[in-house]
């Protein structure tokens, strides 16, 4: 099955269609632009056929599901795989669990990558961090290593109105290839979180966190910063990741355990709404879009519609698209038979 996307307006109805078998060729009301909805099959609203991502879909969220849209990327590693994912802050928190995804990163032979934390708890430090991986069961899977255990390295940002540079782990750079496998879900200054935070916040080292969460004018001072800095910050340090690696990197967002919170709150409020899928691509943009549509097709949505607007958490994705990280308008392709 293939859906045309309209900017976010194809994603809300392919929402209601792999969720119910609706036939609809239009679109609905709605979606995270706030616009009416319009026939598919019209002039799309920007891009052409050779820059509009593939995002492909699948409903089962299973070891079976996950290794599915991997395989629909038909993307081969080169050198040393990382698989960037949260190890989840103790004690509750909604962390990928590894029997979920032993499969896949099993698969390609990978090493799970994570940084420290910068505003405390228990993976603020290294051996602590160390702890709740092993505790958490990723160190019973696959090799693991804190990217930022010796401290940071720095990639440029071209054309960034925040960041001229970016702080990463220091070890960014042992691998060739990274699976960036993430958690959608909500956030509490983010508005959500997903691919791009994953390789902005996720990917840099405690004062890269620092930078990126201050707009780029402190590497020890997180808080206080204006919103749209940061937002557009994390946009920017995505940009330079994406730089670095070309196309040796590769995007999966799972949306299960759809809290409000992220995977960072011990204790995030319980999911109100209905698990939707796994999704995957080569483009971070595209596929966090299709996220939120997803989110904003939802019946059952409200809660997390309301923390990304809350945030103005659409922001990210404005800015990301602008920088060229990637393209908000997709097509969303299920592998479902």
């Amino acid at each position: 099955m293939r859906w045309k996307a309209y900017k976010s307006f194809g994603a809300v109805l392919a929402c209601i269609v792999l969720m119910s078998g609706c036939g609809s060729q239009k679109a609905i009301e709605g979606g995270s632009d706030g616009q009416e909805g319009v026939p598919l099959e019209e002039d799309m609203a920007e891009g052409t056929a050779e820059d509009i991502a593939e995002v492909y879909m699948t409903t089962d969220i299973s070891p079976e599901g996950l290794m599915k849209v991997y395989e629909a990327l038909q993307w081969e590693p080169e050198g040393p795989v990382a698989v960037k994912l949260s190890t989840g802050e103790p004690p509750a928190s909604n962390y990928l669990r590894p029997e979920l995804i032993r499969d896949l990163v099993q698969h390609v032979d990978g090493t799970i990558v994570e940084c420290n934390t910068v505003y405390g708890g228990s993976r603020a430090e290294t051996a602590m961090h160390y702890q709740v991986a092993k505790d958490h069961g990723f160190t019973e899977i696959a090799g693991f290593q804190i990217l930022d255990e010796d401290g940071s390295m720095t990639l440029p940002v071209e054309d960034g109105a925040r960041l001229t540079e970016n702080y990463v782990g220091a070890h960014f750079t042992d691998y060739g290839s990274y699976i960036i496998l993430s958690h959608f879900k909500g956030h509490s200054m983010a508005g959500y979180g997903g691919a791009i935070k994953n390789i902005s916040i996720g990917l840099a080292s405690s004062e890269g966190k620092a930078w990126i969460h201050s707009g780029g004018t402190s590497r020890t001072n997180a808080w206080g910063g204006e919103q749209d800095a940061f937002l557009e910050s994390m946009a920017e340090a995505g940009r330079s990741v994406m730089d670095a690696l070309g196309e040796n990197i590769v995007f999966i967002n799972v949306m299960n355990r759809l809290s409000v919170d992220c995977d960072c709150d011990g204790n995030p409020s319980e999911p109100d709404m209905h698990d939707i899928g796994i999704l995957a691509s080569s483009d971070p943009t595209a596929l966090d879009q299709a996220c939120v549509d997803l989110v904003y097709g939802a019946e059952d949505g409200g809660s997390l519609v309301n923390r990304i607007e809350s945030k103005n958490g659409l922001h990210t994705l404005e800015h990301a698209e602008k920088l060229g990280l990637g393209n908000r308008t997709y097509n969303l392709v299920s592998v479902d038979e």
